[in-house]
């Protein structure tokens, strides 16, 4: 190799000697700035090693010199705030869910924590804003199965429905009518059961529904649709339908009825987080 220096012709600056294909490299240097950032990126980065987990081994990491892990500083968060809220939580363990409302401080703090449980455990089936959506209850409105005091609303959550674990759940189930009625008798029934709410159907099948009405459904949905809260029973007489309020809905629930299922959440959640979603759903606006 030679060592005298070549300079391009064009640019004036010395090149490197290489060339490919015709095109000769210009030795233009990095920005001094430009090193020594760099530069300081690398020492930065050894510091850091040096310093804090960094190494990946097969298990775990190299716990550096501090210590340091976002985990292990999220979890003194997480026990800071437990500690913070322990006071009103055995509060709310400790007393009747009814008797929350008469502490105004205490009844921010079960909305407050029974909106976050809410998210967590009960928006998938019944949506964020707790509007349900088929076969799952709204939770903002008046229509309730099994009742909306704040003490019904706790002991639905706290034991489920139809949730054989908890020997204590809600427990109902209508027969299924189809092997028990002719179609068009479970047809008559569900004009009739229409009518109760003023959804179209056909009146001339009313009185003979009204007759299957009174001798198969009365028994538990009441004389008028008013429904039967100790049974379980919906009302008949609104419109709110939790599978559908067409007359072809109505008779298919009648003839083959689907049955919804919630957990019981006691067991896993606690007596305290229990009662803080009691309150919460209450605090929409149905609870009675």
């Amino acid at each position: 190799m030679s060592d005298k220096k070549e300079i391009d012709d064009i640019s004036g600056v010395e090149t490197t000697g290489h060339e490919w294909d015709g095109i000769k490299e210009l030795n233009n240097p990095l920005p001094r700035w430009w090193l020594w950032t760099w530069y300081a990126c690398i020492a930065w980065a050894l510091v850091y090693v040096i310093l804090f987990p960094a190494i990946p081994l097969i298990k775990g990491a190299t716990p550096g010199i501090l210590g340091y892990s976002s985990r292990g500083e999220l979890a003194k968060d997480v026990a800071l705030a437990a500690e913070a809220k322990s006071g009103s939580v055995t509060k709310i363990e400790n007393m009747e869910v009814a008797e929350i409302f008469n502490d105004g401080d205490l009844t921010r703090f079960a909305v407050q924590g029974g909106k976050s449980a809410y998210k967590v455990y009960c928006s998938q089936c019944h949506g964020a804003g707790a509007e349900g959506a088929s076969g799952f209850p709204n939770l903002n409105d008046d229509d309730w199965l099994w009742g909306g005091t704040i003490e019904d609303i706790y002991t639905t959550i706290a034991h489920g429905i139809r949730y054989e674990a908890d020997d204590d759940t809600r427990l109902s189930d209508m027969p299924a009518f189809g092997d028990i009625l002719e179609t068009a008798e479970i047809r008559a029934t569900a004009d009739f059961v229409a009518s109760l709410s003023g959804i179209e159907h056909d009146e001339a099948h009313v009185d003979e529904g009204k007759a299957l009405y009174e001798e198969n459904c009365a028994a538990c949905h009441g004389d008028f649709g008013e429904g039967i809260r100790d049974v379980g029973a919906p009302k008949l007489n609104d419109a709110l339908w939790l599978y559908g309020g067409t007359v072809d809905q109505i008779a298919t629930q009648i003839a083959q009825p689907k049955h919804g299922a919630m957990p019981a959440w006691q067991a896993r959640l606690g007596d305290a987080t229990v009662k803080q979603l009691a309150v919460y759903v209450h605090s929409l606006g149905g609870g009675e």
